[in-house]
C-alpha cells in the first residue's frame, strides 16, 4: 500500500462512516416511489384504510398492534415514516422489544400505561403515562409498555421515523428461534429445562 495516500482514505473512511451513523431512510430522488410496474396511480395510493376496523371494534382480549408501515401502506416506501396502534386490554403488556431503525414516539389516547427502556449502561428510565402523555424510546433500544390497570383498557398511537422501523421481540427472538437450549441456558446462567418451559409458555 501506498502509505502517501493513506491520510486520503482515513478522511475518506471517516466521512463513511459519519454518513451511516447519521442516515436514516434512503433519501429518494422523485417525489414519491411508486411499487415496480405500477398503474397509474390516484390519492388511493396515498390513503391507508387498514384502521378502519378500529373504530367500532370491541377491546381485543390481549395485547394487539395494528400497523401502517411500508409492508402494509407502499406509498410509505422513502417518506421515512410509519405509525401503529397499540391496543392494551386490561392487564396486558406489549414484550419486551427493539426498533433497530428508528425511535418511537407513544402517544397515550386512552388510559394509562406503565412504560420503560434500558439504555446502553443498563440504566432502566420508566414513567407511568396518562392520558395525553408523550413518550420517546430512544432508537433500537429495548423498552416495553404494560397496561397495569385490571379493569380499564389503554390505547396508544406510536410514529417511527422509518417507513420500517422493524421489531425484534426479545422474547420470540430467543425462545423461538433455533438457538440452542444449552447456549441459552449458558447465556441465562440457567439450566436446559427452564429454557424448554420458557420456550413452552411461549408456545401456549
Amino acid at each position: 500500500m501506498d502509505f502517501a495516500k493513506k491520510p486520503l482514505l482515513l478522511i475518506i473512511s471517516s466521512l463513511f462512516m459519519i454518513q451511516i451513523a447519521i442516515s436514516g431512510d434512503p433519501d429518494i430522488l422523485t417525489d414519491f416511489v411508486l411499487p415496480p410496474n405500477s398503474p397509474p396511480i390516484d390519492a388511493n395510493f396515498f390513503t391507508f384504510t387498514g384502521m378502519r376496523s378500529l373504530v367500532s371494534a370491541p377491546v381485543p382480549p390481549t395485547f394487539k398492534v395494528v400497523k401502517a408501515t411500508m409492508e402494509q401502506f407502499p406509498a410509505l416506501n422513502g417518506q421515512s415514516v410509519s405509525n401503529a396502534v397499540l391496543i392494551f386490554p386490561p392487564g396486558s403488556v406489549n414484550p419486551v422489544h427493539t426498533h433497530p431503525r428508528s425511535a418511537e414516539l407513544l402517544f397515550l389516547v386512552q388510559g394509562s400505561l406503565e412504560v420503560g427502556f434500558v439504555d446502553s449502561t443498563n440504566k432502566l428510565f420508566t414513567q407511568t403515562l396518562q392520558q395525553g402523555d408523550i413518550f420517546v424510546f430512544p432508537k433500537g433500544l429495548v423498552h416495553f409498555q404494560y397496561n397495569g390497570d385490571a379493569k380499564n383498557p389503554a390505547l396508544a398511537i406510536s410514529g417511527f421515523g422509518s417507513a420500517n422501523a422493524g421489531t425484534v421481540s426479545l422474547p420470540n427472538t430467543l425462545f423461538n428461534s433455533t438457538i440452542d437450549d444449552g447456549v441459552l441456558a449458558m447465556s441465562f446462567k440457567t439450566d436446559v429445562p427452564t429454557i424448554q418451559k420458557l420456550k413452552a409458555g411461549l408456545q401456549g
